[in-house]
């Protein structure tokens, strides 16, 4: 080992990282190291045509309560919603009345459990910024625990300086010096944490695997029951790209051997961003949800010595995000969709855009909050009767972007989006109880506004 990648594994031994995550770091160091960009250049790739379509998949057969019985429920939870200026794990954030993401997750979790019979565990990836509060949230909840830990913990990484490879210092806030390695780390954090054994030790095959953002992203008996009849080790639901999703990983096929790639913005040579956002050439979007054969992971991992050896993410930034003048690092990253090309026999299924409602922003947020969508029975959430598509929201960031001052300017709540196309919002503007908008509505503000309670907005 060079110095930089000697003193980064003792930097990661000292803060009690285990072999798994080691052995992965110093996979991307020397790839990093010997020259590896991190690039999937266009002519190296070719679009993907045609998909299986979870449309028109069939109703499971009389086997899904077995299925669901060997099948969990894991939602990546490690984020802490900082561009929404949160602090805690954004799954606590509430978003249809008093529940939060967590607990529309846990009530869809315990309402399939119910309804089949299956343990059918729900089981949390945590970061360490997220884990206790998390816990504790979940512990709230009557019936949750099953038979196996409710959560596992991601891995961190040492920033490297970008002049040297060296790990960076930051004395003022040593918490900067270190870097989440992307949710590609699901893989080194199952087996390395222990958890992967004792899934399979309890009888888990199957694993759904989404965002806890996203609660679009709920466990469709028939996806599952494909997923098993087929044999299919790993499998991505992919949706259709839209305009929105320009900057997002896209489903591809290698030119060299044919087998399916995710290739995200950061691995896109300058070069190739006009064909990389072309979204008539590459069609399909990843939605960040997957199927996952635990047996298939514990065997390709034990094949590769425990590395999947993923497609690398080169992420440049500075040591501490708020400070551009602070020296330049490089934070080594991979995506868990990228697993797609580590699995010999994936596959990837388009879905409908309904299983897709990340909440990434406070735009987002209001649309997902308003009644222009409703839980039903099974806690699944759903648009208004009537509404075929979500409205449109673009809220003034200098006083929206942040939950605190979201919150302030929507004291009673969101505003009723049930009959609007877009709603947007330029400047100051707080709004009263009962407000409807209608249409496509466009409030600007030169100065402090309140719209009165009961105002119709409509034009």
């Amino acid at each position: 080992m060079n110095d930089g990648l000697t003193a980064s594994v003792e930097k990661m031994r000292r803060e009690g990282l285990g072999d798994a995550a080691v052995a992965n770091f110093e996979h991307y160091y020397r790839r990093l190291r010997d020259g590896d960009a991190g690039t999937l250049p266009e002519a190296e790739l070719d679009p993907v045509e045609e998909l299986p379509d979870a449309g028109d998949l069939p109703e499971p057969g009389d086997d899904l309560a077995a299925l669901l019985d060997r099948t969990i429920v894991l939602k990546l939870n490690g984020g802490l919603g900082t561009s929404m200026g949160m602090t805690q794990a954004k799954s606590l954030l509430p978003v249809k009345g008093e529940h939060s993401f967590l607990d529309v997750i846990v009530r869809q979790v315990l309402t399939l459990r119910e309804r089949s019979g299956a343990r059918l565990p729900l089981v949390l990836m945590n970061s360490f910024a997220t884990r206790d509060d998390s816990l504790e949230a979940l512990r709230a909840h009557d019936g949750v625990e099953a038979d196996v830990p409710l959560d596992f913990v991601q891995n961190k990484v040492p920033k490297l300086l970008a002049d040297g490879l060296t790990p960076a210092s930051w004395p003022d806030d040593p918490s900067k010096e270190w870097a989440p390695p992307g949710h590609g780390d699901l893989y080194t954090a199952l087996a390395g944490s222990g958890m992967l054994e004792q899934l399979r030790t309890a009888g888990y095959r199957y694993a759904f695997v989404s965002n806890a953002d996203n609660l679009g992203a709920v466990l469709e008996p028939r996806i599952l029951a494909w997923f098993a009849a087929q044999e299919v080790p790993f499998a991505m639901e992919v949706t259709d790209r839209t305009e929105a999703d320009k900057k997002g990983g896209h489903l591809a096929r290698r030119k060299d051997g044919g087998g399916l790639v995710l290739r995200e913005i950061a691995q896109t040579p300058d070069e190739d961003v006009d064909a990389f956002q072309d979204i008539t050439r590459h069609r399909f979007f990843n939605t960040n949800s997957l199927w996952l054969d635990l047996d298939a992971l514990q065997a390709t991992l034990d094949a590769q010595d425990g590395v999947l050896g993923l497609p690398m993410i080169v992420n440049r930034k500075t040591v501490d995000p708020g400070d551009k003048s602070s020296p330049e690092v490089i934070q080594l990253e991979s995506a868990m969709g990228a697993a797609i090309d580590a699995f010999a026999g994936a596959q990837a299924i388009r879905v409908p855009r309904t299983r897709f409602l990340p909440v990434k922003t406070t735009n987002d947020l209001l649309v997902v909050r308003s009644d222009a969508y409703a839980l039903d029975d099974e806690f699944r959430l759903q648009l208004a009767s009537g509404r075929t598509a979500a409205p449109l929201v673009d809220l003034d960031a200098d006083h929206f972007k942040l939950v605190r001052d979201f919150d302030a300017h929507l004291p009673a709540g969101p505003p009723s989006l049930v009959g609007c196309d877009r709603l947007t919002v330029d400047g100051d503007v707080t709004f009263g109880a009962d407000v409807v908008c209608k249409g496509t509505v466009v409030v600007e503000a030169s100065e402090p506004r309140t719209i009165p309670d009961g105002t119709v907005l409509e034009g």
